[in-house]
């Protein structure tokens, strides 16, 4: 067992029982399955036989993002689960909003919980998220994001942060450390060493943290602190990097000042190990990122990971067995140190142990059990509850709210639907329908014949794109809502004609109309968000929530 680890020491806490176990699976271990084990790999269907051909790598854990019919799904669980030699760690993004699955119960995501700042409320949400994930088999989640969210401009931080507030953030991921981990499920505080000041998107382009050392340790570095005294059980490194740290070793550092954390020993190994004290496992950020492979060739790339300080490799090129063999001759050329190897799958181990895998893999419930345990009714309610406190009023100049049937019957709605990665959860837009429900003449835009005073009482704008994934901006498009030609796009509306925009999804759309006179942020197009949504406007409901970033985008002229 390498001597620098400690087992019985937080986040582990492993028994006698549980290290015997793990000292006698590493010692029984070959090196090709102690390499299998560095990976965790992407089951991207339900077919069996593809979940076969994963688990013919003997990998240490497999990610599943959950799509496709109920059955199909826990039967692919299942099979992992119960086909597995070592216990696999099944892992997703458990968080909500667009990133809520499948089946489950649609809940709101990290920046609408951050918006209701209601510890007890999400507290209830995060019992069901948990709880649902855990009947579906998974026990690793790569969250909570502890990203701060201080670049409007930024795609991927947005609705998946907990806002701009470090006392918003701490509290909420706190929670969602506590609660998960305690239905079972690891979780990983990302994205190291701290995303949110950059806006740019690691996906596409590596990415900086430019705060100085002394602003670094304020935020990122207490936020951090914080959660491994906690018992964060795994941190996430990013593809971002660190330069003020990196030239307080290495003043002239040139180049490497910028080198991704993924793949930097002086930001894992010795800032989040030795200075910070954590003890837990470390997984890398996925590596296809152009953030990471922009960096060194594959061959450098894949021992690097796991020599700096990571223990987990994720995802792979599309055939595993390419990186597995880059791992390989990495270890044989003296790239990855036998050392290395051997501390990233004890705590690889460790983690299963600390989680019970090694006494009982825990597969899915049964089926028919599962039925009732997803989208139970409790389960809806506190979606719901959750859903209405999470919706903001940034501003109402024109004092349009709450709508009637007596002055807005007739309302004409310009909206593009719900845009999100193939991988998102990606709800229908209902709020037309809903409000043809209570009595409304609902209509869209028609560039063709645009709405006026004569044909129309109110004009809905609706945007519904959560943070995405490789889209490096997300903005107000006024050519493609208004119709598609450069004409259209320089029309505005609301001097002629009551103007609402509502954004599902990215709060920052008064960067793009400053002077829209009413504004409202419900930061995802779940169902019962939109539901809450009418509720609000038609005066039902009280705006509650706060404002957990700074919609204005720091624009004076989008006060009024």
């Amino acid at each position: 067992m390498p001597h620098t680890i400690d087992l019985k020491a937080a986040p582990f806490n492993l028994d006698d029982q549980a290290i015997a176990w793990v000292r006698q699976t590493l010692g029984r271990l070959s090196t090709r399955e102690k390499i299998g084990q560095l990976f965790t790999l992407a089951s991207r269907s339900n077919r069996l036989l593809d979940q076969r051909e994963l688990l013919g790598f003997a990998p240490g854990g497999i990610f599943r993002p959950v799509r496709g019919s109920l059955e199909d799904i826990w039967r692919a669980n299942r099979f992992l689960a119960d086909n597995s030699e070592l216990p696999l760690l099944i892992s997703g993004d458990i968080e909500g909003g667009g990133a809520s699955y499948l089946h489950c119960t649609p809940l709101p995501n990290p920046l609408g919980l951050a918006a209701a700042d209601d510890p007890h409320l999400s507290a209830r949400v995060l019992e069901v998220m948990a709880g649902e994930a855990r009947a579906l088999g998974y026990n690793w989640s790569f969250t909570p994001l502890l990203d701060i969210n201080a670049r409007f401009r930024s795609a991927i931080v947005g609705t998946r942060s907990y806002g701009s507030e470090q006392r918003r953030i701490l509290e909420q991921a706190r929670l969602h450390v506590d609660i998960l981990q305690r239905h079972g499920i690891a979780t990983a505080a990302k994205h190291w060493p701290g995303e949110g000041f950059d806006d740019r998107d690691q996906h596409l382009v590596g990415t900086v943290n430019p705060l100085s050392w002394e602003d670094w340790q304020a935020t990122f570095g207490t936020l951090y602190q914080a959660l491994i005294d906690g018992g964060v059980l795994s941190v996430m490194s990013a593809h971002i990097a660190l330069p003020a740290y990196i030239r307080r070793h290495l003043p002239d550092a040139g180049r490497e000042a910028f080198q991704p954390a993924s793949v930097s020993a002086l930001l894992n190994r010795r800032l989040l190990r030795e200075e910070l004290g954590f003890n837990g496992l470390i997984v890398s950020d996925a590596t296809g990122m152009a953030g990471l492979t922009s960096w060194h060739s594959r061959a450098e790339l894949v021992p690097a990971v796991i020599e700096s300080g990571c223990d987990v490799f994720l995802f792979t090129q599309e055939n595993p067995s390419i990186d597995f063999d880059l791992m390989y001759r990495g270890l044989r050329e003296g790239r990855l140190s036998e050392e290395r190897l051997e501390q990233a799958v004890a705590r690889i181990l460790a983690l299963k142990a600390h989680l019970g895998l090694h006494r009982d893999p825990r597969p899915p419930i049964a089926l028919d059990e599962l039925r009732h345990v997803l989208q139970s009714a409790p389960h809806r309610a506190v979606a719901e509850e959750a859903a209405a406190a999470s919706i903001t009023l940034v501003k109402d100049r024109q004092r349009l709210l709450p709508i009637s049937l007596e002055k807005h019957r007739r309302i004409v709605l310009a909206s593009e639907g719900v845009i999100g990665h193939p991988t998102q959860l990606r709800p229908d837009l209902r709020i037309a329908e809903l409000l043809a429900e209570r009595g409304f003449e609902v209509s869209h835009y028609d560039p063709q014949d645009p709405p006026s005073r004569d044909s129309s009482d109110l004009l809905i704008y609706v945007l519904a794109e959560e943070s995405s994934t490789a889209r490096a901006h997300i903005y107000l498009n006024w050519q493609r809502i208004h119709g598609g030609n450069i004409r259209d796009s320089l029309r505005r509306h609301w001097h002629d004609l009551p103007t609402l925009v509502i954004s599902l999804g990215q709060p920052y759309y008064l960067y793009d109309a400053p002077l829209i006179p009413t504004y409202i942020n419900a930061y995802s197009a779940i169902e019962p968000v939109q539901r809450a949504l009418i509720a609000k406007l038609l005066g039902e409901q009280a705006f509650t929530a706060g404002d957990p970033v700074d919609s204005f985008c720091g624009r004076e002229e989008a006060r009024y």
